[in-house]
């Protein structure tokens, strides 16, 4: 199949590296487009612009960091819709907002295009992997075309409903659940060491217990270990995630407190420098709450 993809960062290389290997005709751009070099390296095509990379295939991917980037990919004066064929698909794969989904699939709609939300969860080493959990959303025959390629990406599609933006709210939320999740073993974890109980021996009972989830196994390990400079989600994507997260509350007249408070910790490890390392650096917060020294 021919397929371009937008966005070659951790997550997006990954999945193009899956595609490519799988066989598809691929042509990929990205803004820095020495990212691009290995899989060029490979037999992928290098796109000029987004609207390159549309021309001509039967689906485009993007895997973008926000709103305002997967707009101007999307609708900018050289983006996806300005040569995508009547009725090829534009899924987009990145965590944005609802708002930013209904223009997506209104400005298609409007171009007789297909649009549909494909957004994954899980780490790089996941889309590596080809493990990811995909959540899609759209018209029925549009992601019936598209589940095929999706299945390269990941070991399962959920469906989200015919409206894209529901799938959109789905991994907003389960997002949320992961930021809170952290924010809980981070207080726990800096009440434990307050105590002078090392948190790897918290981690190690939590673990062999009745916590034996992925995000508490994985999460929590790069918490005790604190390993926060080899990010696979940095802190501004989760304050972006959440802020998003608030709004959708705020839309649908939901209060959510404890989304408000996730919010206000990756605002002070904004300002305590740690914009660009993984957003596990959270525990950090409850390590200065505590008074304990990095």
């Amino acid at each position: 199949m021919k397929i371009g993809f937008l966005g070659l960062g951790a997550m997006g290389h990954a999945m193009a590296r899956r595609l490519l290997e799988a066989g598809h005709d691929l042509t990929v751009w990205n803004r820095t487009p020495a990212k691009a070099d290995d899989l060029v390296a490979k037999g992928a095509r290098r796109a000029e612009s987004p609207a390159d990379a549309a021309r001509g295939v039967e689906i485009v991917l993007s895997m973008l960091i926000d709103d305002a980037a997967v707009q101007a990919a999307a609708f900018g004066p050289d983006g996806v819709a300005s040569a995508l064929a009547p009725g090829a698909i534009h899924a987009c794969c990145g965590t944005i907002s609802l708002a930013q989904a209904h223009r997506l699939r209104d400005g298609h709609t409007e171009r007789g295009q297909a649009y549909a939300s494909a957004t994954v969860l899980g780490r790089p080493p996941a889309a590596e992997a080809g493990t990811l959990f995909v959540i899609a959303a759209g018209e029925e025959t549009v992601v019936t075309r598209l589940t095929p390629v999706l299945e390269v990406l990941g070991q399962r599609v959920f469906l989200a409903g015919e409206d894209p933006a529901k799938a959109n709210l789905v991994k907003l939320s389960l997002n949320f659940l992961i930021m809170s999740t952290i924010e809980q073993m981070a207080e726990v974890f800096a009440l434990n060491e307050k105590a002078g109980i090392d948190p790897k021996t918290v981690f190690e009972i939590m673990t062999g217990s009745f916590y034996n989830a992925p995000v508490h196994r994985n999460y929590g390990k790069m918490m005790v270990e604190r390993a926060y400079d080899d990010p696979g989600a940095t802190v501004r994507l989760g304050l972006k995630d959440t802020e998003m997260v608030l709004a959708a509350g705020h839309d649908l007249q939901v209060p959510l407190p404890y989304a408000a408070i996730a919010r206000d910790r990756f605002l002070a490890a904004m300002a305590a420098g740690d914009a660009d390392r993984d957003f596990v650096v959270l525990m950090e917060n409850a390590r200065r709450d505590a008074g304990l020294t990095r």
